[in-house]
Parts: structure tokens; sequence; C-alpha cells
């Protein structure tokens, strides 16, 4: 990989947060690597990927607080796994400034000017995709609220002088503990063993970048890992992104299911199944920066990913479950409804 000789080895790394989702792979795969790994979460969460990393408990609320602690572990990298905002951007630099060399900032791709496209916050035609890492970001706030303002992160970070921070912009992450069971909404119609999926014909050829836990991960590792890393943003995810048509083709092949995706008019669709998104706006994002200045590559295909992913989600269906979600009766309605009119 290009990035081999700026890289160093047997580190000392600290990741806060990293007990849920991507942090338990990015930590296996660090001590795997042979790097030293403390742990600072609050023990609520646990996994067995994580054993044999140092835990230090505490909760970032009082991160401050823990600076002699750190300051003995004296650690090269420091990865925030989930800064929410620029008051936690501010906590961790004033944490850590003077302790560590390396910041690497877990972000994503909703801070691009296209998500407020996508969500109809921001007025405007389509922003030309895929989105790089110069893209326009977002203007209004955040739709999902004040608390979660990823733009204001990324800036704390970046324009903090004197510890230059590495941002990730991650992508819609899927497998083994996503706790937004990205794939379940379509395999458990597959499961069920449905005749047709239905949705709306402007979702059909939208896309949104994908990208494997285990591969972000190691998106994560390299930008701890490379000293070529230090101060950049970069794009992670897989490459080409896919249409959502073709994402529900690849997840019914590693399913087993043979059923038709019937695209259809928005107003011909039941009322569950109907969203108001401007699918008009892409989210594909180019990853050809970190893929060229770090060396990165996915290490698992995309098919076994979803077969993997497939596997996980069938043992570790959502502990709630709206029937709602679900209304077949009104799927096959609307299904007849609309073969009827297009036979006509």
């Amino acid at each position: 990989m290009l990035a081999a000789a700026n890289r160093k080895s047997a580190m000392n790394i600290l990741v806060l947060g990293g007990t849920r989702f991507i942090g338990p792979e990015v930590v296996r795969q660090l001590l795997r690597q042979g790097h030293d790994v403390t742990v600072f979460h609050r023990g609520q969460t646990d996994d067995d990927r994580v054993a044999s990393a140092r835990r230090l408990l505490g909760d970032r609320q009082n991160l401050k607080s823990f600076r002699a602690e750190f300051r003995k572990l004296r650690p090269d990298a420091v990865l925030d796994m989930l800064p929410m905002n620029a008051g936690d951007a501010e906590t961790v630099l004033d944490t850590f400034n003077g302790l560590t060399d390396r910041l690497v900032a877990i972000s994503s791709i909703d801070v691009y000017l296209a998500y407020g496209r996508l969500w109809n916050t921001e007025p405007g035609p389509p922003v030309p995709t895929p989105l790089t890492e110069g893209s326009r970001l977002r203007a209004t706030d955040q739709p999902h609220g004040q608390k979660y303002d990823k733009i204001g992160m990324e800036r704390t970070f970046c324009e903090r002088a004197g510890m230059p921070a590495t941002v990730l912009r991650l992508p819609m992450v899927y497998g083994r503990n996503d706790p937004q069971h990205r794939l379940y909404f379509y395999l458990k119609r597959m499961d069920d063993r449905r005749p047709a999926i239905l949705l709306d014909e402007n979702r059909a050829g939208w896309k949104w970048i994908h990208g494997y836990v285990d591969d972000v991960a190691a998106a994560i590792c390299l930008a701890l890992t490379s000293e070529a890393a230090s101060g950049k943003t970069y794009n992670v995810g897989e490459q080409p992104s896919l249409t959502e048509a073709e994402w529900i083709r690849g997840i019914a092949r590693c399913a087993g299911w043979s059923g038709e995706i019937i695209a259809m008019p928005k107003d011909a669709l039941p009322e569950h199944l109907r969203e108001d998104y401007n699918f008009g706006q892409n989210m594909d994002a180019d990853t050809t920066k970190i893929r060229n200045e770090l060396g990165y590559r996915e290490t698992v295909s995309r098919e076994e990913a979803l077969i993997r992913t497939v596997e996980w989600e069938r043992a570790h269906p959502p502990d709630k479950i709206d029937p709602a979600d679900y209304d077949y009766g009104a799927e096959d309605a609307a299904l007849d409804e609309f073969r009827m009119h297009r036979t006509k």
C-alpha cells in the first residue's frame, strides 16, 4: 500500500467509545496489527472483540477530569468514535492538547449539501455526484436536531491550530451489530416469501454509498496509523455505489430470494411505503482520495459482506418490529391496482 512507509508499528492508541457497532471491529483490527489499545467507555456495553484491550471507565461528559490518566497512557493517537458537535470536539481538543500527536474523528457524509437537498431542507437543484471531499457542505441546521452537528464538529477539529485532526466521513455502514438493521426491512419480506418488493420508482434509481463494517474499520485503522493522514479529510465507502434496486437485488441473491422488485409511482404505493425524500438527489461519494493517499482497499467482497450480514440479521432480528411497516395486505392491494392499470 502507498502509505506503508508512513505507518507506525506498535502504537499506543486510545479509543473514545468503541464498544457498540464499528468500534469493536476497529479495536480488533488494531490489536491484531500489534498495537496497544485502551478503550475509554461508560461500561454499559461490551463486545468480545475488545476483551483483550485495556479499559478505562468514564463518561465523555467528564473527559477533562481524566486528563491525568490519559497523560500516563501517553497515546500516540486518539480515536473519537462519536463526536456529536462542536462542543464535543472542543472538549477532546482541550483534554488532549499536548498529550498526543494525532486525533482521528468520525464524521458522516450527511455533512454535504446533498444531504440537505435529499431531506428538502436546503433549496436548490440536485448536487452533482459522486461527492468529493471538496463538495459543498450544508448551510442549514442538521435535520436531526441541534445536538447532532457534524459540520460544527468537523470545523472545530480542523481549524484548531497545533492539533491537526483526521476526519473520516463514513457511508451507510452495515454488518454485524448494526443497531439500525439496515438490511432487515427488505430481508424480512424476502424471508416471509413475499412475491414482490414494492419501491418508489424514484428511489429505485437512487444511490447512497454503503460500507461493510469490517472495511470501514480498516479505513479507520489506516487513518490512525498512517502519518500521511494527519490533518486530512476522507470519504469512506464501497465503489461503485449501487442504486437502491441494485442494493435490493444484491441482498436477494445472498438471501436466496427470487421475487420481483416492482418500481411504481409514489402515489400508487401504500401509505407505509411512501417517503418524502427528494430521491432526485443521490448520495454517492468518491473515495479515490483515501485509496490513493493511504492505499485503502476493501478486504471483504461486497457479496461476502452481504452474505455475512444476512446471516447476522436472521440470527439477531430487531427487538421491536412495527407491524405497520409490514402491511402485506395493503402492499398486495397496491400491486394488484398497479398491474390492473398497467395492462389497460
